[in-house]
């Protein structure tokens, strides 16, 4: 994201556009990760818009390709943000998914922090049956934020989210946030198991998990659109949390993803991981996160 701005700050503070000024902009787009159709379709929109304010200098056409932006990332954006909804479930249950070290854990800490700025309970369960280091690190999270974790020595991902979903009934939390070990889509029989998870959880508390949150790196670019179709087909993703955008270039995969998820309902963008402090998850803003990029 960052990558992107510098590169963009110095092309709209020239002094003229013409065509390789145009071409200049295209190869940036295309080189943070906005991707080639993406691209196009924004080159294509700026042009048109231009021709009709009959903007030419780079501070029009810069204001112009923010509206083009805002619009195309508007199809993600919630509205409300369930970030902020006080649900009439309780507790309401977010089930956490990704890949190895996309900031899933990290995420759920920041998550915690967020939820009882609103005066929410929250209770965490340990899903990830896999890593011992990965229950210490939610343990961790969990003892900065106050907040108790549910774990199991032993037993399975399904195991734990049926015990802190009766944990956080019998307790009347107002938040349960399930952790899952990192997989990658084509692990078709990790991939199960996940399955399996959200098949139990809905068994335990008829309607949950009220969200199905993917946490996607920032950094990972196109490949970020393969995996959030894959989970998406797979489990019903309600939202995305896109984390490290604090020292990427790839910022722009945000637009291709705007363009190209067209199943409905699709997964609407909750946050935005901008650091390591635990104040730095955002809610997604449209207007805001394209004023950044090229700004």
């Amino acid at each position: 994201m960052f990558g992107l701005r510098k590169t963009l700050g110095s092309l709209f503070k020239s002094g003229r556009t013409d065509a390789a000024w145009f071409d200049t902009l295209e190869e940036s787009l295309i080189q943070s990760d906005v991707g080639l159709p993406t691209t196009e379709y924004l080159m294509a929109a700026l042009r048109k818009a231009a021709k009709s304010e009959k903007a030419a200098s780079p501070e029009d056409l810069q204001a112009l390709l923010i509206d083009e932006v805002s619009t195309l990332l508007s199809r993600l954006e919630p509205n409300p943000n369930p970030l902020f909804m006080q649900s009439a479930q309780q507790p309401e249950v977010w089930l956490i998914v990704g890949v190895n070290g996309a900031g899933k854990t990290t995420t759920i800490g920041k998550l915690c922090h967020l939820f009882q700025s609103q005066d929410r309970s929250i209770l965490l369960a340990a899903g990830d049956t896999f890593r011992a280091a990965a229950r210490n690190q939610l343990k961790e999270w969990g003892a900065r934020n106050g907040v108790d974790v549910i774990t199991q020595d032993s037993g399975d991902a399904a195991a734990v989210a049926h015990d802190s979903i009766h944990a956080a009934i019998s307790r009347k939390c107002d938040v349960l946030i399930i952790d899952t070990a990192g997989r990658l889509a084509t692990q078709d029989n990790l991939m199960e198991e996940l399955k399996k998870v959200k098949r139990v959880i809905s068994k335990a508390l008829p309607g949950a998990p009220h969200q199905v949150l993917l946490v996607l790196d920032g950094n990972t670019g196109q490949n970020g659109i393969n995996q959030v179709k894959a989970f998406h087909a797979a489990l019903g993703l309600t939202g995305l949390a896109v984390t490290k955008l604090d020292g990427t270039a790839k910022g722009g995969v945000i637009c291709a993803l705007a363009q190209t998820l067209d199943a409905e309902p699709k997964p609407r963008i909750f946050a935005l991981g901008k650091g390591e402090a635990i104040g730095d998850l955002v809610p997604f803003n449209a207007r805001q996160y394209s004023s950044e990029l090229f700004n």
